[in-house]
């Protein structure tokens, strides 16, 4: 698989995935983003799926590092 298409597809799993994670936590919190969209609440779900991707984008990376280096 050629090396760009593997950057990309890591990336977009890495950060999908991980802002899926956010939102089922914020969900498990209580917080729905998608019903209470102008509350403080609602800054703290859209915050929970912002740090997931970026978390996930972080892990794709190290994965990619590690399968690069190995």
């Amino acid at each position: 698989m050629p090396a760009l298409l593997v950057k990309i597809l890591s990336d977009v799993v890495g950060f999908v995935g991980g802002a899926l994670a956010g939102y089922w936590l914020a969900r498990a919190a209580g917080i729905d983003v998608l019903r209470d969209l102008h509350s403080n609440a609602s800054v703290l779900g859209i915050a929970a799926i912002g740090l997931g991707g970026g978390i996930g984008l972080a892990a794709a990376r190290r994965w990619r590092q590690a399968r690069d280096a190995g």
